[in-house]
């Protein structure tokens, strides 16, 4: 028995048993690297090094041309690209917040609340979760013309609060709080809604990350809602205008370079996001293989 103690290593020290996986993961990581370094080394290089022969992956002079070319031009429609960009940060904002509350409330009513149809609405929840957007394109579109939302700035939001990954992941955290919890706060005459705030979401929060994480990459990434539901120029989205700054530019010159800026500007928010709330992620993932 003393022998196996002895042998017990520390998972806080460092041990040389760990460098046969250091001597895996360094050089993955590395290479996993590589394409955000190059993304953000293109949006920095002058005009003749993005078309250099043999390329180069580093910029030897770096510059801001690339964006304050982006920055300047303006759209057929005389749409400045700030004015893209505004729309992208004010809609994935509120679609961020307004999801986070959607999901929360849902969970917490399919898990600690009893009324008819909750195992069938949890069900065709768990159904969504196969189809893959564009497979509910047309009934979105319906809807959006139904409620009188084509034009409308709502539109960027309203489509993607539906998340059923977000639901089923938030329920299922919920689902492990003991119901005396709850019992005992409704004893000292805590309404739904302080239960809700107070109790369920300071114990949720990883869960609350990962879909925060989800609802970010889905609105911030999306062209879907400015390509269906938007004509007016001014309310369209950065991505929107990234697709069609790279289908109508990127053959030229400067166009490589505005599209290089763009890209690292469409990249930058998720990376940073992630690095933020990486740790409630891995919470998440160990909660979720506990259970």
């Amino acid at each position: 028995m003393s022998s196996l103690k002895s042998r017990r290593i520390n998972p806080d020290k460092f041990h040389k048993s760990q460098l046969k996986f250091y001597a895996i993961l360094i050089p993955v990581s590395a290479f996993m690297v590589l394409p955000i370094l190059f993304i953000i080394f293109h949006a920095f290089k002058p005009i003749d090094e993005l078309f250099a022969y043999p390329p180069r992956f580093f910029t030897t002079r770096p510059t801001l041309d690339n964006f304050k070319r982006l920055f300047t031009a303006t759209t057929e429609s005389n749409v400045p690209v700030s004015r893209y960009l505004f729309n992208s940060v004010v809609s994935t904002l509120f679609t961020v917040l307004f999801t986070l509350w959607v999901t929360a409330s849902a969970g917490y009513v399919l898990s600690k609340k009893n009324f008819k149809g909750k195992d069938t609405l949890f069900t065709i929840n768990t159904l969504a979760l196969m189809f893959v957007p564009v497979a509910v394109s047309i009934p979105r579109f319906l809807v959006i013309v139904k409620l009188g939302l084509i034009d409308n700035f709502f539109a960027h939001i309203l489509p993607l609060l539906a998340m059923p990954v977000g639901l089923f992941l938030v329920k299922q955290f919920i689902d492990q709080i003991p119901n005396s919890l709850i019992e005992a706060a409704k004893i000292d005459g805590a309404s739904d809604y302080y239960i809700l705030m107070k109790v369920i979401i300071p114990l949720i929060k990883p869960a609350l990350s990962t879909v925060a994480i989800l609802a970010f990459q889905t609105s911030w990434n999306s062209i879907e809602s400015s390509a269906m539901f938007i004509n007016d120029e001014s309310l369209k989205t950065f991505a929107f205008y990234m697709n069609t700054l790279v289908s109508t530019t990127g053959n030229t010159v400067a166009g490589q370079g505005m599209a290089a800026a763009a890209s690292l500007i469409m990249f930058l928010p998720n990376l940073i996001l992630f690095i933020i709330l990486q740790s409630r992620v891995m919470d998440t993932m160990m909660y979720s293989g506990l259970k």
